[in-house]
């Protein structure tokens, strides 16, 4: 039998994002908790976040999110024959959040996927999207991740409620000539099973935060540093670093490590919380669209989290569509 071969590889050809309206500030939440502005920026750097509304659900922050990187790419949603979804906050067990958003677009027959493998998620979605255009499964792929976290938290514990927050990231993938997304690299440690949960009976958010930053200050830069060598390049060769938004003073360290805190650092975190599976594609979306990505840039996406698992890919930022629209 003889094995199925697509093209030589795949590329990001539209990008994505969507916030909901409610911006909720930390003078907000120190309304609501025992906390203040200060602490909060001096621990998260974070600033301010995005709350969705009661009627808002995570299928519908992904539609929002999908059209956005659809018109971007000027690619029509009949083209679309592989849909997957990241997320760890789906509303309803079945449908799964991807067969919803297909339907909300008017999707013709696509495959439909959900992934929960938390704030790594997206990297998985894009690595399976990848590998489907490549092995000819797949040609037009439509990756989402979209968090609601704001269901899942626990409003009077403040080691959590200062993080969280909802939103959603989009890319369309098409195939190409030459490979535009290297293979993903990936894994978990079983030692961190259980450092970040949501889980019955309280099935709010939770999490061992040191145990976390420790994790992620020791071991990310090491598997980040993999993704590099794996597909074949460099750190020097690395444009821009998108890194799982968990927490600025995450973020900083980790760069310092990579040997690239002189090159450009996803920082969406500030304004946007941690939106886990979302925050890597909302982020990037967010910065190419407002020019502070440029087109063409080699980035390296670097998610990891809940169970614990993590996954990294390289890619390079599309073409600009001058026709896009800006949510």
């Amino acid at each position: 039998m003889q094995l199925l071969k697509g093209p030589v590889g795949s590329q990001v050809v539209g990008l994505g994002h969507y916030q909901p309206a409610n911006s909720m500030t930390n003078h907000d939440l120190a309304k609501l908790v025992d906390t203040t502005d200060d602490w909060i920026q001096s621990r998260t750097g974070i600033v301010t976040r995005h709350i969705s509304e009661q009627t808002e659900t995570v299928a519908d922050m992904a539609v929002a999110a999908g059209r956005h990187a659809l018109t971007d790419a000027n690619v029509g949603i009949d083209l679309v024959d592989l849909i997957i979804v990241a997320t760890t906050t789906a509303t309803d067990r079945t449908p799964n959040t991807a067969g919803r958003v297909a339907h909300a677009l008017g999707a013709l027959s696509p495959a439909i996927v959900d992934i929960n493998t938390a704030c790594s998620g997206f990297c998985h979605a894009l690595g399976l999207a990848d590998s489907a255009i490549r092995t000819g499964t797949a040609t037009v792929a439509l990756v989402i991740a979209s968090e609601q976290l704001s269901a899942v938290t626990d409003w009077t514990d403040r080691g959590t409620c200062i993080l969280t927050a909802d939103g959603a990231g989009a890319m369309i993938v098409t195939a190409s000539d030459s490979p535009r997304i290297s293979t993903v690299t990936w894994g978990s440690d079983n030692r961190m099973t259980d450092a970040v949960r949501i889980q019955a009976p309280s099935n709010r958010f939770e999490q061992n935060g040191q145990t976390v930053f420790r994790w992620a200050i020791s071991d990310a830069a090491k598997h980040a540093n993999k993704v590099i060598e794996q597909a074949g390049y460099t750190v020097d060769d690395i444009d821009v670093l998108a890194a799982h938004q968990a927490n600025l003073r995450i973020i900083e360290p980790l760069a310092k490590r990579l040997g690239l805190d002189h090159k450009i650092v996803l920082a969406d975190v500030s304004e946007s919380g941690n939106t886990s599976a979302a925050s890597i594609p909302l982020g990037l979306s967010k910065w190419w669209h407002n020019g502070k990505v440029p087109a063409d840039a080699l980035t390296l996406l670097f998610g990891f989290g809940g169970g614990f698992a993590y996954a990294g890919q390289l890619i390079r930022t599309p073409a600009r569509n001058p026709n896009r629209s800006h949510p």
